[in-house]
Parts: C-alpha cells; structure tokens; sequence
C-alpha cells in the first residue's frame, strides 16, 4: 500500500472551517480525486469525552485552568481513536483525507496557555507526541483560515442565534480568542503553514472566493516544511 496525502484546514472558531472542508471536498471530488473527509473533536465517538467535560465547564470554568499539556492529550487521544478506527486504511491505501482541525488545533488553542518563552518547547512536544509516540499521520500541507476577530465573532453569534449560553468556554472568552490569533499567526510562521485571508477586514469574503484560494494552494503542490 502507498501512503496517502493529508491535508489539513485550520482556524479559529468562526472561520468557516467546517463549510469550506466540505466545498473543497466536493470540488476534489469533482476531479477525480478519492476524498476521505475527517473533523476534530469527533463528538460522536466515546474517545472525545474528556473534550467535551473540558469545553462545556466541567474540569474548569476558564481554559486556563487546564494545562496545556493536559488539554493538549484529550484532544491528541481523539485523534488517535478516530484514525486507527476510521481512516487509517484510506490513508495507507493512498487516499485524499480532508481533515477539519488536527494536531494544529492544539498550537492555536493550548499554546497560548504558556508564557511566549515555552511556544516552541510546546511545538516541539506537540510533534513529538502526535507523530512520534502516537504515530499520528503528519499533515502533507495546513492551510490555516485567517479571519478577523471581530467579524469571526459576529459569525459566532449568528450561529446560536443570538443565545451567549450556547457557547463553549473557548468562544465565551474574547481574551482567549484573542490570544489564539497571536498562536496561530506563530504557529503559521514557524511550522510553514499556507494562510488564507478570509475577510476583508468588516465582513467575510464569499464562500466560493476562499474555496477558490484554498483550490489554488492545493494545485500548486508546493510541499509543506517539515
């Protein structure tokens, strides 16, 4: 069996991660391409309990109050479940997988957890654990989903229809956000990652228009830094 390709769409909550997945998963197709969709948490497996325990509350109120590393393994351990169940032999037999959120997921959103002097001892730890000692797949190419933070955070909103209580404790906490803008930018510039504007600086880009952009970086074929 020859090895496959794993792409990897990246964002902050609001981003449109989950809709643009799916267009350039249709738009692969459309071309021939042999594409296995994937998302991160995978809320309907067991393996994404301890996620959700810490998203909804449960084990902190504020996301501060689970390490970095802690919070770093529940999401690792989901991703570990779901492929050795799931995608594992696409991946092996050569497929396309599209993966919503990955190991990057844990950069933009625990990294910041850590005073800037330990990012890159975390980035370290990160691959080390996922692609080392898991043996998680490593991204062939992450196009991180750049958007505003205030635009995101209109998106939000819209989403629950208004409700504030609907939020997990990562989109209650603007801060946070915030903070994640900064770790993801790092992460992009250190890790390699292609970034796609998805704004224009008071309201999302149409939909087709950022599909087209991220089509555009996947022709290209320019591989990612290792």
């Amino acid at each position: 069996m020859s090895r496959g390709r794993l792409i990897v769409l990246d964002g902050l909550d609001g981003s449109g991660k989950s809709t643009q997945s799916q267009l350039v998963a249709d738009a692969l197709r459309q071309q021939g391409e042999r594409v296995r969709l994937i998302s991160f948490p995978d809320y309907s497996e067991p393996s994404s309990a301890l996620v959700k325990m810490y998203l909804s509350g449960e084990l902190s109120r504020d996301p501060e109050g689970v390490n970095a590393y802690a919070a770093g393994s529940f999401y690792a351990v989901d991703r570990y479940a779901s492929y050795k169940k799931f995608w594992e032999r696409d991946y092996l037999d050569g497929g396309l997988i599209l993966a919503t959120r990955y190991t990057t997921s844990n950069a933009i959103h625990q990294m910041g957890k850590l005073p800037r002097e330990q990012w890159d001892d975390y980035l370290c730890w990160l691959e080390d654990f996922e692609y080392g000692k898991l043996g998680l797949p490593r991204p062939d190419r992450v196009i991180f989903l750049d958007m505003d933070r205030a635009v995101a955070d209109r998106l939000i909103l819209s989403r629950y229809g208004g409700d504030e209580s609907k939020k997990d404790i990562h989109e209650k906490n603007r801060a946070y956000l915030a903070a994640c803008q900064e770790t993801a930018r790092y992460s992009a510039e250190k890790l390699g990652w292609s970034v796609v504007p998805c704004d224009d600086g008071q309201a999302p880009l149409p939909m087709e228009e950022i599909t087209r952009r991220i089509l555009a970086l996947l022709e290209a074929e320019q591989p990612e830094r290792r």
